[in-house]
């Protein structure tokens, strides 16, 4: 086992982007990271350079981590050596709660010999499809109406108790937390009323998936959410960032949008979380 310092996680940065959409979460949290934005995780491999498993986890340093010490993620191209690194006492600690996501459903077996194994609790949580902008070209072009295209702008900090309210997640203080720390440090995009509030907003989680999509009740059928993606898919690409986003499996009109503007999957993979201690 080895953990990676900073002078080669761009070289990982590299090795996981072969490996997209399978390895999506990690290499999110990796691309964030290399661009200098603020982070408390550490990486761990089973060898390196030419590793097979990675693992994204807590920095045991770091104090900070309100937000990420209950959260792991990683990929593997080896589920035996995957299996054996998490058996290891000292890679996390099976006696407190945590949760690993963003992984690929066929870990699942796995993932459940192993608490068992522990004789800790698991569940598993939804399933989703990972959609990604495998090229800028793909992405479906708009016309925006001027009135629209004047009341695209960012969100900032005063807008983070707005959309902690209406997140399916939020609500609470870590939600808030985790808000104030996406909208300060991660491209975001919003369309506002007549009066400069927000009525519709899309942000970048730190893991550089899109999420968090809301529009306001009253102005929904408006087609907020396709302005939202190209808006966000050109801002990502002028920045240098990837575009693609987790929809849970059933919820057909973030899937069919995200078709309809130019993202793609791959069928064989699916994404899922797992609550270990819950």
């Amino acid at each position: 086992m080895k953990i990676l310092n900073k002078a080669v996680l761009q070289q990982a940065e590299k090795v996981l982007q072969s490996h997209l959409p399978e390895s999506f979460m990690v290499y999110g949290y990796l691309f964030g990271m290399n661009r200098n934005r603020p982070h408390t995780l550490e990486f761990v491999v089973d060898c390196w350079p030419n590793f097979k498993t990675i693992i994204c986890r807590p920095h045991p340093k770091i104090e900070n981590s309100l937000l990420y010490t209950k959260e792991l993620t990683f990929f593997s191209t080896d589920e035996k050596d995957l299996k054996r690194m998490l058996m290891e006492d000292n890679v996390l600690d099976w006696n407190k709660y945590f949760k690993i996501g963003g992984i690929d459903i066929r870990h699942g077996t796995m993932l459940k010999a192993i608490s068992a194994a522990k004789g800790v609790t698991l569940r598993q949580g939804p399933i989703a499809h990972i959609l990604e902008l495998q090229d800028p070209s793909l992405l479906r072009q708009l016309k925006l109406s001027r009135d629209v295209e004047a009341r695209i702008s960012s969100l900032n900090e005063s807008h983070v108790g707005l959309v902690n309210k209406t997140w399916k997640f939020g609500g609470d203080e870590k939600g808030f937390q985790l808000i104030k720390h996406l909208i300060s440090h991660f491209p975001t995009c919003c369309i506002t009323d007549e009066e400069g509030r927000p009525v519709s907003w899309l942000l970048l989680y730190d893991y550089c998936a899109t999420g968090l999509m809301y529009t306001v009740p009253e102005y929904r059928g408006r087609g907020y959410a396709k302005v939202l993606t190209y808006t966000m898919a050109a801002r990502l690409h002028a920045q240098g960032f990837p575009m693609y986003c987790s929809i849970e499996e059933g919820n057909q009109v973030s899937y069919r949008l995200a078709k309809k503007m130019g993202l793609t999957e791959v069928p064989s993979f699916r994404a899922t979380y797992y609550e270990f201690n819950y």
